[in-house]
């Protein structure tokens, strides 16, 4: 069975592989790519035999809508994270930070993040930002297909983007700043596609429930 689930913000993508376990009994769980626990949107979640086909969604091209605060840089490029660093905005036209996207367009190298699910030499990132531990991180090509700005205002830029996998949106929002003479976080994220998958068609993880109850009457 393959899912389309909108995570909520503030779920673990294994929050939601957990609680569609639990949900179906099936003992294989697991999804297409994992989401910040901060983000929302597609979350494609397969079980039983299905798991075997997830790394066919974890190649495919995704879609996101965020929100980039400038002015305010966090330790996980996120909404998340501590306050590390503040600086003024400048004025910024929509001519400036249209060039300024329009320059991600093509590959480019990104940095992991130490908040990342990420495994070096067996550990995870994050366990080791805990820790306060710095590592070095190798660049990872990543390709961003388009990407477009929705909206913006004196502190923060709204923006859309299809990118390759790998692609960490809140390493971009802190790159984009940058380009822009400032510092910033990532403030809200949604993947709105996934592949063919769409949020439009993706469900709550409570009307599922409700679904796979009435389905097991």
């Amino acid at each position: 069975m393959i899912l389309n689930i909108n995570k909520p913000a503030g779920w673990t993508s294994f929050d939601v592989v957990k609680k569609i376990r639990s949900i179906t009994k099936e003992k294989k769980v697991g999804h297409g790519g994992t989401l910040d626990p901060f983000a929302e949107g597609v979350l494609i979640i397969a079980t039983g035999k299905d798991t075997k086909n997830l790394s066919e969604f974890i190649d495919e091209q995704k879609q996101y809508r965020a929100c980039l605060k400038l002015g305010e840089l966090t330790d996980t490029y996120d909404i998340d994270g501590k306050t590390v660093k503040k600086m003024e905005v400048p004025y910024l036209s929509k001519g400036t930070i249209k060039k300024v996207l329009n320059s991600f367009i093509g590959y480019n190298y990104q940095i992991p993040p130490m908040y990342s699910a990420k495994r070096v030499n067996g550990k995870r990132l994050y366990e080791l930002a805990r820790k306060n531990i710095t590592i070095e991180r190798k660049p990872n090509k990543v390709r961003i297909y388009s990407i477009s700005l929705i909206t913006f205002g004196d502190d923060f830029i709204s923006f859309k983007v299809s990118c390759s996998k790998g692609t960490y949106i809140r390493v971009l929002g802190k790159e984009i700043a940058e380009k822009l003479g400032t510092v910033g976080h990532i403030k809200t994220l949604v993947r709105t596609h996934v592949g063919a998958y769409d949020i439009s068609n993706a469900e709550t993880i409570d009307n599922f429930y409700n679904s796979w109850k009435l389905l097991k009457t």
